[in-house]
C-alpha cells in the first residue's frame, strides 16, 4: 500500500524520538509507537515537515508498516523489552523483523532470538551509541544477529548513522548477540575513559590548584591533539558552564555520586567469565560504587589524616601524557575482551570494523580509534593492542609521565584507581615473570591443587 511506512520505532522518549526523526530526515517514512499520548504528540509536532506519524495503538502501528515490517525497540533493557515483544506479537507476521536498539544484556538477546525464531520472527540486537544528540544527528550503530534480516534495514541504518570520511559508522557485527555484546564492551570502555578523565581532573584541581577556567582551556587544548575525543571535548564544555541558580560553576554544585545502569558491571563480570583482565574498567565500576557511599565517605574524611600535597607537581604536558597512556590501555583491555568473546561465542567479529564504526557518532569516539583501526587492519589476529609496534613506540614514550602523575597522586592522598590500574595492567602484561608462582605454591600447600614447573613438563604436587 502506498501509505505504508518504511520503518517503525517503539519508545518515543528523547532517544527514540530523535532516532525516528533522523530516519525520516533521510527520506524513510516512519511510524512511532508509545503508550504516552504526549510523546506521540511531541513526535508529530517535531516531525511536521517530514513523513513521520505516531500512535498509541499497537495494532494500528503494525498495520501501518510495509512488509516485512522493520520495527526497532528503544525501551529500557530487561522486562520492558519482553513486554513490548509480547504486545506486538499478535499483530506480526512471519518474516517481520524486530530490532532491539537498547542496552540489553547479550544473554537476553540470545534468549529472544531463539524464542522469536520459533514464531517465524527475525530478532536482532543493534547497539546504538551517541546519546540523544547522536540519535538525532547520527549515532554509531552496532547490529548483530541474522545478516539476512539486517540487510532489510541496512540502507536505513547507513543513512541515519554518523559518517567519517563519508563512511557510515554502522556495520554488521556478527552472529547471535554480537551487536549487544559489542555495545556492552563499548560502554565498559566508556566507563574506563570517564573515570580516567575524572582522576586527571582531581589531580589537576585538588593537587595542583587548577581553576575551572584553566581546566577548560587545558581540555580544549588537549582536544586539538592526540587526546581528541568526544569525552575530552564535552569535559572542556562542562568546566565553562555556569549554574543558573547560583552563578557558580555547575560542576562544583553537582553531587559526587555517579549512577550506573549496568553495562559497565556486565562488561567486568563477563570479562571474569572469559578470564580476560580489564582492571581499568573494573576500577571504574568500583569507583562508582564507592561514590554511592557518600555518608560513609564524609564520616571517614573526618577521621583520617589526608597527606599534604606533594611538591613535585606534574605540568600540563605530563598530565596529558598520563591520560593518553591510560586511554590506550583502556581501549586495549576492551578490545582484548572482544577478541576473547569472539572466540568463545563464535560471533565472527571483525576488530578493524569495530574500531572503524566507533570513530564517529558514539560516546567513545576519538582520533585514537583510527590508529586502533590501522593496527587491526595490519594484523587482524592481534591479541592485544599493547603488542602493536606503533603503540609500543607511543607507550614507551609516555609511560614515564603516567608514573609521575600516579606517584604524585598517591603521595598526595588523591585516589587514582583507574590510572593506577592502567599502569599495573601494563606492568603485569609486559612482565615475563610474575610472582604468581608463590600463589600456586600456596594453593598446593593448603589444598593440594598441584602446580606446573619451569624446568620440566607435567603436573606436580608436594607434601609441604
Amino acid at each position: 500500500m502506498a501509505d505504508q511506512h518504511d520503518f517503525g520505532l517503539v519508545g518515543l522518549g528523547v532517544m527514540g524520538r530523535n532516532f525516528i526523526l533522523n530516519v525520516a530526515d533521510h527520506g524513510f517514512s516512519s511510524m512511532g509507537l508509545d503508550t504516552d499520548p504526549e510523546k506521540v504528540s511531541a513526535l508529530k509536532e517535531e516531525g511536521a515537515n517530514v513523513r513521520v506519524d505516531g500512535t498509541t495503538d499497537a495494532a494500528a502501528f503494525v498495520a501501518a508498516l510495509a512488509t516485512p515490517r522493520k520495527i526497532m525497540l528503544l525501551v529500557p533493557a530487561g522486562k520492558p523489552v519482553d513486554a513490548v515483544i509480547e504486545t506486538l506479537l499478535p499483530h506480526l507476521e512471519q518474516g517481520d523483523i524486530l530490532i532491539d536498539g537498547g542496552n540489553s544484556y547479550y544473554a537476553d538477546t540470545e534468549r529472544r532470538i531463539t524464542y522469536l525464531e520459533g514464531k517465524g520472527i527475525n530478532f536482532f540486537g543493534a547497539g546504538v551509541s551517541g546519546g540523544a544528540k547522536g540519535a538525532r544527528r547520527g549515532p554509531s550503530i552496532m547490529p548483530g544477529g541474522s545478516k539476512d534480516a539486517y540487510e532489510h534495514v541496512r540502507t536505513i541504518f547507513e543513512a541515519a548513522s554518523a559518517k567519517v570520511n563519508d563512511e557510515p559508522c554502522v556495520a554488521y557485527m556478527g552472529r547471535g548477540s554480537a551487536g549487544n555484546y559489542v555495545k556492552m564492551v563499548h560502554n565498559g570502555i566508556e566507563y574506563g575513559l570517564m573515570q580516567l578523565i575524572s582522576e586527571i581532573y582531581d589531580v589537576a584541581k585538588k593537587g595542583i590548584g587548577y581553576s575551572n577556567e584553566k581546566l577548560a582551556d587545558l581540555f580544549t587544548e588537549w582536544n586539538k591533539g592526540e587526546l581528541q575525543s568526544f569525552l575530552v571535548e564535552i569535559t572542556a564544555e562542562i568546566f565553562q558552564k555556569k549554574d543558573d541558580l547560583t552563578g557558580k560553576h555547575l560542576v562544583d554544585v553537582i553531587l559526587d555520586k555517579a549512577k550506573q545502569k549496568g553495562t559497565g558491571k556486565w562488561t567486568s563480570q563477563n570479562a571474569m567469565d572469559l578470564g580476560i583482565p580489564v582492571p581499568t574498567i573494573d576500577s571504574a565500576v568500583t569507583m562508582r560504587e564507592i561514590s554511592a557511599l557518600k555518608d560513609q565517605r564524609v564520616a571517614a574524611d573526618k577521621l583520617y589524616h589526608t597527606p599534604s600535597i606533594g611538591n613535585d607537581k606534574p605540568d600540563a604536558k605530563t598530565l596529558g601524557h598520563a591520560l593518553f597512556f591510560a586511554y590506550i590501555v583502556s581501549y586495549a583491555q576492551g578490545m582484548s575482551q572482544l577478541a576473547a568473546a569472539d572466540e568463545e561465542y563464535n560471533y565472527g567479529l571483525d576488530m578493524e570494523t569495530i574500531a572503524k564504526i566507533w570513530r564517529g557518532g558514539c560516546i567513545i569516539r576519538a582520533s585514537l580509534l583510527e590508529d586502533i583501526r590501522k593496527a587491526y587492519d595490519k594484523n587482524p589476529k592481534l591479541s592485544n593492542l599493547l603488542l602493536d609496534e606503533d603503540f609500543i613506540k607511543t607507550l614507551k614514550t609516555i609511560e614515564g609521565d603516567a608514573r609521575i602523575v600516579v606517584q604524585f597522586a598517591v603521595a598526595s592522598g588523591i585516589p587514582v584507581a583507574g590510572l593506577s590500574s592502567a599502569i599495573a595492567y601494563f606492568d603485569a602484561f609486559r612482565s615475563g615473570n610474575l610472582p604468581l608462582n608463590l600463589i600456586q605454591a600456596q594453593r598446593d600447600h593448603f589444598g593440594s591443587h598441584t602446580y606446573e614447573r619451569t624446568d620440566r613438563e607435567g603436573i606436580f604436587h608436594t607434601e609441604w
